[in-house]
């Protein structure tokens, strides 16, 4: 390296950023359609990344965080990401092949297909907040469609990006996949990559998006917001309570399909409150356990912080779920807590929270409940809680979301066979499994004609031939 490099690494990273994709450009070029033992070998090896170097991966992440279980990492990240990559493999086969489509009855003889191409080199931005799943699910479905990949990981992801950086340049040719270190956000996005997937914040999706627009690159935006949860009347209060906070309480609700608020009809608030003050302490006796996610970086515990005391001037009751002391600095915690009382005035019902709260809102009809929810942003996600038929299919029908689960809250991230992806503000495009597939191919339609067509009917000079036939065409 030399002397310039040295003085300014941002130079040497957005140079070698520059450099790989040349590269990996240029191999998409010799090899624009890698065969299918090519891909599965790349899934292999992906796979066997992760699974030889499983506590050195859940050691890093939890130094990233300050604190996270590895038990947390290997359920929520390493399976996830493994059976990811297994499903995408076992199904690679029939992904890959020509699909035949019809042809008009006026192109007799002539023959229709669709051909799923790679597109060439996929860039990935993934966030902090998962920083394994959300680099592995996109590259999974990079590789298997036969692109080549470079990915950009967070800035607060230092440790696992040191380690993925070394792993999967032991494993990959550079010319296939590669982690570029330390290059910023906005330079990444505006390389002319052929296509860009991000997961992160809203307002950061735009700045990307419009980094990508200068070089007409495709994009899927994985962004987030405001995820509601309803639980209506039939459903057993303290069955919605454990399932919910098991959601709102993983990886500390700092998960972007975390429930972000609750409808809970107002005769039965102080029945689930009592349900989640019993629930939460079963889990996490105290804030010191090892169990317990620590929050991100001193800013997000400052911004968390600060929400709930916006809320306590404007009238919100908070209560902790939690024996002892609502937070602790020296661990970076904050202990679980509903918030009820609450008003659209205070900030936690206006950003994405991203942390252990629960906002609750109570009502008395579920008209209420529908206009709350379409009178906002489209969320990454939607829950209900009710075993009534009737009452799921008004609640779907009448709302948009990303995705829906009915009775738990984010196990449709973990099926393989669902698309991932969000509508509007929470985002665009899908990933995970065949949809991932077409997401990062080019459909390319094949018309191939027959040795003896019969258009050349239609040819001019146009005369009475043509008058009957273009008249027999269109029916009349």
């Amino acid at each position: 390296m030399n002397v310039a490099a040295q003085a300014n690494p941002a130079v040497s990273s957005e140079t070698e950023a520059m450099r790989l994709l040349a590269l990996q450009k240029l191999a998409h070029r010799e090899n624009p359609i890698p065969a299918l033992e090519s891909r599965r070998r790349n899934l292999k090896l992906l796979e066997q990344l992760l699974l030889e170097n499983q506590e050195a991966i859940c050691e890093a992440i939890s130094r990233d965080f300050g604190n996270r279980a590895h038990q947390e990492t290997k359920l929520l990240e390493l399976f996830l990401a493994v059976d990811g990559i297994r499903d995408s493999h076992k199904r690679l086969a029939k992904w890959m092949k020509p699909q035949k489509r019809k042809g008009s009855i006026w192109f007799l003889g002539a023959s229709n297909s669709v051909i799923p191409q790679p597109k060439g080199v996929v860039g990935v931005v993934a966030p902090w907040n998962y920083p394994l799943f959300l680099v592995m699910g996109p590259v999974t479905a990079a590789l298997a469609a036969g692109n080549r990949c470079l990915v950009k990981m967070a800035a607060n992801s230092r440790n696992l990006c040191a380690l993925l950086s070394r792993l999967v340049a032991e494993h990959f040719d550079e010319r296939t996949l590669a982690i570029v270190p330390d290059v910023s956000g906005s330079f990444f996005s505006s390389l002319p990559f052929d296509h860009l997937i991000f997961t992160g914040s809203a307002d950061t999706g735009r700045r990307v998006m419009k980094a990508a627009a200068d070089n007409l690159t495709p994009v899927t935006l994985e962004l987030g917001g405001k995820s509601p949860v309803i639980v209506a009347p039939d459903f057993d209060l303290r069955t919605a309570a454990s399932r919910i906070l098991q959601m709102k309480t993983v990886n500390a609700g700092q998960t972007c399909v975390a429930p972000d608020y609750l409808f809970v009809h107002e005769a039965q608030l102080d029945d689930f409150v009592a349900h989640c003050r019993s629930v939460a302490p079963a889990r996490y006796p105290s804030l010191a356990v090892n169990d317990y996610t620590a929050i991100i970086d001193p800013p997000s515990y400052a911004r968390l912080l600060g929400y709930l005391d916006d809320a306590r001037r404007k009238g919100a009751q908070v209560i902790p779920l939690l024996p002892g002391s609502l937070h602790d600095e020296g661990l970076r915690k904050i202990a679980p807590v509903l918030v009820v009382n609450v008003d659209d005035e205070m900030q936690l019902m206006q950003e994405e929270i991203f942390g252990p709260i629960l906002p609750i809102r109570t009502y008395k009809s579920l008209d209420e409940v529908l206009d709350y929810i379409n009178d906002r942003d489209h969320p990454l996600a939607l829950y209900l809680f009710s075993n009534q038929r009737q009452v799921q299919d008004r609640i779907v029908s009448m709302t948009l979301s990303g995705g829906v689960a009915i009775n738990d809250c984010g196990l449709h991230v973990a099926q393989h066979d669902l698309p991932f992806g969000g509508v509007g503000a929470s985002g665009m495009g899908h990933y995970h499994g065949y949809e991932g597939f077409v997401e990062i191919s080019k459909l390319r339609p094949v018309f191939k004609q027959f040795s003896h067509p019969a258009f050349p009917l239609l040819h001019p000079p146009y005369g009475k031939g043509f008058e009957r036939l273009i008249r027999l065409m269109l029916g009349r």
